[in-house]
């Protein structure tokens, strides 16, 4: 199973060498994975969480492919109803190509209503433009011989049954965030039933979860919060739920974080080490 890491591409503390310095400490850990998020306009809604300078993913990580030769690259989640699927066929193919094969596009619906109006895209008819997304994207790449430098990873993103259904049909990987092991479970049970209904085959895991270690273990918590025996049982348990990949978010919601990023490198280490024990 590979692990990942989400990469903060936003907030006060970021900048371009810090930027840097992550991609060397995920690459230098040993992680497989470095992904970040999308946001196009900073409206107040995506700012309460994600404040400025937010730098935009594809930009973001063609620069990260230059200062980095081994770890996968990618997006948790690129707002797929933002861009034209054409648009992003051709910088997702171009951006994979120029890293030498390195790219996991992850994609889902969004959320912040005040963005999509700023951006002129009507926000109740994300479901279904994400979805025409979709299919445009795919079958760019499975047709146009300029596009195609080997596949590109598909994940899809969200929680409903909506977004487990699109993960059926157009995913590599279902990638749902931020979530308790009962729910996820529950969740795995419902994905297979829509596989099922759909005549395909059940797509990879490909979660985001939390990391945030504590010295003493946890009774109510997410997945990936606890003491680090309690965030490996977690992993072993996704593993045989079906993840091929995990992402660890280190993000717990303070834009202040970005200013200190040492203490997210500490619990990644901290993981990295104990990593041999997934074998």
């Amino acid at each position: 199973m590979k692990l990942g890491v989400n990469v903060p591409n936003f907030g006060p503390g970021t900048g371009p060498e810090t930027l840097r310095r992550w991609a060397q400490a995920v690459e230098g850990l040993g992680y497989d994975l470095l992904m970040v998020s999308d946001h196009i306009a900073v409206t107040p809604d995506v700012a309460a969480q994600y404040p400025a300078p937010f730098y935009e993913p594809f930009t973001t990580l063609s620069w990260l492919a230059g200062v980095t030769r081994r770890v996968a690259l990618g997006t948790t989640v690129l707002v797929a109803p933002y861009r034209h699927p054409l648009l992003v066929a051709r910088m997702a193919a171009n951006l994979d190509r120029l890293s030498d094969g390195r790219l996991v596009l992850g994609v889902g619906v969004g959320w912040a209503r005040q963005e999509f109006a700023a951006l002129g895209v009507p926000f109740e008819r994300r479901g279904e433009l994400t979805e025409d997304f979709l299919r445009t994207l795919k079958d760019a790449w499975r047709n146009t011989d300029d596009y195609r430098n080997g596949p590109i990873p598909l994940w899809v993103g969200g929680h409903s049954d909506a977004a487990r259904r699109r993960a059926v049909r157009f995913g590599d990987a279902w990638h749902p965030l931020r979530f308790t092991m009962p729910w996820l479970e529950e969740a795995v049970e419902r994905l297979r039933t829509i596989a099922a209904a759909e005549g395909s085959p059940v797509p990879p895991l490909a979660p985001r979860i939390v990391l945030r270690l504590t010295d003493e273990p946890l009774t109510e918590r997410r997945a990936g919060e606890g003491t680090a025996d309690q965030v490996m049982d977690d992993l072993k348990r996704l593993r045989a739920l079906g993840a091929e990949s995990v992402l660890l978010d280190p993000y717990l919601g303070d834009p202040e974080e970005t200013r200190h990023p040492e203490t997210a490198w500490r619990d990644l280490a901290a993981v990295a080490a104990l990593r041999k024990d997934l074998a």
